[in-house]
């Protein structure tokens, strides 16, 4: 369920960046430059882009899931022998890193969770973004159009008019599979994780954008609260911002905040205007393999 695993920069430190649902390991182009300076950055991408199999489609329910895909991170860890790395897991990545640190502790030494949450779906008790007839409606639209729906769907996930990051995101997008899609669509938009929240033990850093349809700061509010309720040490930052990838349209104000907890003190303002953008630029007419 993995392809492309590489390791960029060196360091003792090892960084391990998990992309979400319509995303590569491209969305991290405009802050590896800066993340691998100092450390040893691990990056790959889901496979989302490759065809549903008959395991999926006899089963589709129990083939798309949280846990699985946690697994999956599990055994590539284990495979590229990481162990002790900060996790830094965007939109769905953040809670497959959560179930992983939960199944192996070792793998991990803090979590850092971009636009994660646990539960789209409102209920009486939580506020998630979504309601039940809107998430139902654009399931049916997914399994019906899946490209029109993507069309759509991705200026607003991006949340901007820069063409760099549409771009970037659209080709990730557009490669998926469609049946893929949906099934990764319902696994997430129709489960719940917060009993998750629970059993986690690590550090963890929650960052949310403030004008973040998705997965608005509220959400990120309910999940500190939560994990504090577990005593687990947690610290949450919010971006000034739109969209559901600041790592695409605020890489500074991101950066900023990998900085901190990293304890770094790097200049990244300067680096956005130099080697940054010459990757991205540089990068932008690569070919992308898979969408996640």
């Amino acid at each position: 369920m993995y392809l492309n695993p590489r390791i960029v920069g060196s360091g003792e430190r090892t960084l391990v960046l998990s992309h979400g649902y319509g995303g590569s390991q491209a969305i991290w182009d405009k802050v590896l430059p800066h993340l691998s300076r100092r450390n040893k950055v691990f990056l790959f991408d889901w496979d989302f882009s490759g065809s549903a199999d008959n395991e999926a489609e006899e089963g589709e329910q129990s083939y798309y899931s949280f846990s699985r895909f946690a697994d999956e991170l599990v055994a590539l860890m284990d495979e590229m022998k990481l162990s002790g790395a900060v996790y830094i897991g965007h939109s769905m990545a953040g809670m497959i890193g959560c179930i992983a640190s939960i199944k192996r502790p070792d793998l991990f030494s803090h979590l850092v969770l971009v636009g994660a949450s646990p539960r789209y779906l409102n209920s009486e008790d939580y506020e998630g973004g979504f309601d039940a007839p809107d998430i139902e409606a654009m399931l049916a639209r997914i399994a019906s159009d899946f490209r029109g729906w993507a069309e759509g769907f991705v200026p607003l996930a991006v949340g901007s008019a820069d063409p760099w990051a549409l771009e970037r995101l659209a080709r990730s997008f557009f490669a998926m599979d469609p049946r893929v899609a949906h099934g990764l669509a319902r696994m997430i938009f129709l489960g719940d994780q917060r009993e998750v929240l629970d059993h986690v033990a690590l550090p963890c850093t929650l960052v949310h954008v403030s004008g973040d349809f998705a997965a608005p700061p509220c959400v990120g509010r309910y999940m500190q609260a939560r994990l504090l309720a577990a005593r687990c040490a947690v610290d949450m930052e919010t971006i000034d911002s739109v969209g559901h990838f600041p790592q695409l349209v605020a890489p500074e104000k991101l950066l900023e905040i990998l900085d901190f907890v990293l304890g770094g003190d790097d200049a990244v303002v300067g680096e956005m205007n130099g080697e940054t953008m010459g990757l991205a630029d540089a990068e932008l007419n690569s070919d992308i393999d898979v969408a996640t």
